[in-house]
């Protein structure tokens, strides 16, 4: 009798880890029934429900000594990895060292018990960075020449350093134990205050705060990106399309993008957040100057306000949003598009409408109490 598959999600309180936990615990789940561990630096938060694991583990998976003591008396039982950690700091060799070391310390413990080693399939979600390059190092970015859209997984790799190749070699490495599957995202929209790339909880927090004090909610980007071709990825699809790659053996050991299927412009979208928070559109000016990362810089103390006032989980606004990243996302001049069609070739079809999952994500992020009704 086949062993029942145990998943351990590296990252597990980020949007997608969110979202994967609550999928694989879905009666219907491909592969299932599962049992899910979930890994993360800290304890789960309040908004997290405990219903979707069956183990929670916190660990720094930077310590070498640590995870080895902690995962393997694991690697017995553990058959899929997700892995979803990220460390984010302000130079791509960084990027490497750190998320190099932290995938590295994971992968060798729940192999170093070989043959008792139950580890069959690890999934590693990247993103669009693997055609744009470096876009969050400034030393680097002002030389990026990316890709054309739509971005196509073979691709060959750009000329720049990048902590997704590293880790992409770093799962190829491991012919004997088990197979891989990369899956790159666009823009990620879900629901936790654990993401260090979540675009909608702060553009979300800059609506409210716009609100409360009533300032115009403007566009920080530039003109091109507001008018031309954008694509994201929903969190939910993400666990769809890495749950259907680690059970489905054509997609074993391959790279895929992982968008929702269609496109918007900046300027659609924009019209949805100030329909979901109740601000003023304001068309965008480009002959207005407006440094975004500037104007918010100050605004901590308002949402400090706003959560009191409102009641809501403890955060604070310079851990939960990500300003800086998304005033260089904006302010690109490209069509950040991917080609879905591999994905569809193998055989997964989901999809998601960009649009239209605005609101519902806000709405589970108001239930968790992380924005206010």
């Amino acid at each position: 009798m086949e062993q029942e598959p145990i998943a351990l999600i590296v990252g597990v309180t980020g949007m997608v880890g969110v979202a994967l936990a609550e999928a694989l615990k879905n009666p219907t789940v491909l592969g299932g029934p599962w049992q899910v561990y979930g890994v993360s630096r800290h304890p789960l938060p309040s908004w997290f429900p405990s219903s979707y694991l069956d183990k929670h583990i916190i660990l720094d998976t930077l310590n070498k000594e640590n995870t080895h003591k902690t995962l393997a008396p694991l690697s017995s039982c553990i058959t899929h990895v997700f892995w979803l950690a990220i460390s984010v700091n302000e130079s791509e060799e960084l990027n490497i060292s750190y998320n190099s070391t932290m995938l590295s310390n994971v992968l060798d413990t729940l192999t170093s018990g070989s043959p008792n080693s139950k580890l069959k399939h690890v999934t590693l979600q990247t993103g669009t960075q693997q055609y744009m390059g470096p876009i969050h190092d400034l030393a680097l970015s002002v030389q990026l020449v990316p890709h054309e859209a739509p971005f196509r997984e073979d691709y060959p790799r750009l000329n720049f350093p990048n902590f997704y190749h590293a880790l992409e070699d770093i799962v190829a490495s491991y012919p004997k134990y088990f197979t891989y599957s990369i899956h790159r995202a666009s823009i990620i929209i879900g629901a936790s205050s654990r993401s260090y790339y979540n675009s909608l909880l702060s553009l979300s927090i800059y609506a409210l705060i716009c609100k409360y004090e009533n300032y115009p909610f403007r566009y920080p980007g530039n003109k091109f990106s507001w008018e031309h071709f954008w694509d994201m990825s929903d969190a939910r699809l993400l666990a769809e399309q890495q749950i259907w790659a680690s059970v489905t053996n054509k997609a074993k050991n391959q790279a895929f993008n992982c968008t929702n299927g269609d496109v918007f412009t900046w300027k659609m979208l924009w019209r949805v957040l100030c329909d979901v928070f109740d601000v003023e559109f304001v068309p965008f000016d480009e002959n207005e100057k407006f440094h975004f990362v500037n104007f918010m810089k100050d605004k901590g103390q308002v949402w400090d306000k706003i959560v009191e006032e409102n009641g809501l989980y403890k955060t604070k606004m310079e851990e939960v949003t990500c300003f800086p990243a998304v005033d260089v996302v904006l302010k690109l001049e490209i069509q950040h598009v991917c080609s879905m069609n591999k994905s569809r070739e193998f055989g997964f079809h989901g999809y998601a409408n960009t649009l239209a999952s605005i609101e519902p994500w806000v709405e589970r992020l108001r239930q968790m109490k992380i924005l206010p009704k």
